[in-house]
């Protein structure tokens, strides 16, 4: 038994190490646009993180200055060298220092290219679907390598160390411990290659609430715009710079591609496959059908669907309140317990001692 397993482990070993050595340029230079479009992700995030915590401390501006160092170490508002950081990586990669790069995620960038049917069958197809919302068009495609290059590369090596600490085991202790070991640590593997996945998806959904919570507001602003007289096009742009959430960023989006000239049908058809929820659907299906008819007939329609859009809003916030409730039950009667438990054991305790 011992033998076979370690045969399995040098296969995965093997197998792994082969595909690693069969990294071609292009591999390269997927993984090198992943990370560098990660980094400036991570990039956008501290410079929004900072920009909150300014905000919030400008209730405090009349502190003195040591004490607003303090608050804004203590709050996370400093993230300069975190940015610093990350620029001089991007710098580094763009400039072929690839250093920085996850070798472990080559074999996975290999696969894909090599075999169509994993590189363009249907769990791409999920992946990519997911990443063009999260991400956009121009960078969905290799984000979608990126994940799938993890859900392959991972688990592989996983799997040989896993088999080879299995053989170990066995012949260190006996045949039933490295089963143990192999059981657990295939299930482990399992976990977390279903845990890459899950994360996009929950992204993709806190993405879709989020921008459902917006609408609301949105659909609310355009029609007191456009029923005061302003064209759509620059209703919209003016609504789209006014925030910086996720449906106004998509709005900007939208904004960008009616001033590069690209055709209304497109542009709102691309804001619509963005966001992906049926608010927004409705909203620029609406724009594009009515754009002819005249700011009365579009106002109308933004007036109704803002006030569908409050009370959906309204009937929302009373489901999420009543999931809170149920939710709020268990840890209610876990302390109902304890307290009970609390008052019972000396009221035994006192007759057990009669």
């Amino acid at each position: 038994m011992q033998f076979f397993i370690l045969i399995v482990a040098s296969i995965f070993t093997v197998s792994w190490l082969i595909l690693l050595s069969r990294t071609a340029k292009k591999d390269w230079l997927a993984a090198l646009n992943a990370k560098v479009f990660d980094n400036r992700i991570s990039i956008n995030k501290l410079y929004k993180k900072d920009k909150q915590v300014g905000e919030r401390l400008l209730g405090y501006k009349n502190l003195p200055p040591y004490i607003m160092g303090i608050l804004s170490a203590f709050s996370g508002g400093n993230s300069q060298k975190k940015i610093k950081k990350l620029e001089r990586e991007i710098a580094e990669l763009q400039n072929g220092n690839l250093k920085s790069l996850n070798v472990l995620l080559l074999p996975g960038y290999v696969l894909q290219r090599e075999f169509e049917s994993i590189g363009k069958g249907n769990i791409h197809k999920i992946i990519f679907t997911k990443c063009f919302e999260l991400y956009g068009r121009k960078n969905a495609t290799e984000k979608t390598k990126q994940v799938l290059a993890k859900l392959l590369s991972f688990p592989l090596l996983g799997l040989a160390c896993v088999f080879a600490f299995g053989a170990i085991f066995m012949g260190a202790t006996d045949v039933s411990t490295g089963l143990i070991i192999i059981g657990l640590g295939a299930s482990i593997i399992l976990v977390l290659g279903y845990a890459i996945f899950d994360e996009l998806s929950s992204s993709v959904m806190k993405r879709r609430t989020a921008i459902s919570k917006q609408f609301p507001n949105v659909v609310s602003k355009l029609a007191l715009l456009v029923t005061s007289g302003m064209i759509m096009d620059r209703a919209w742009k003016q609504t789209a710079f006014s925030r910086e959430t996720e449906l106004y960023q998509e709005m900007r989006m939208t904004s960008e591609e009616l001033d590069n000239l690209v055709s209304p049908e497109v542009a709102y058809g691309n804001f619509i496959n963005r966001c992906n929820t049926k608010e927004t659907a409705k909203l620029a299906t609406a724009i594009m059908q009515n754009l002819s008819k005249g700011n009365a007939e579009i106002g109308r329609l933004l007036k109704d669907m803002a006030r569908e859009a409050w009370q959906e809003r309204r009937h929302t916030a009373k489901r999420d309140a009543e999931k809170a409730n149920s939710r709020l039950m268990i840890p209610t009667m876990l302390l109902f317990l304890a307290i009970l438990i609390m008052l019972m054991v000396p009221i035994a305790m006192s007759f057990s001692g009669i």
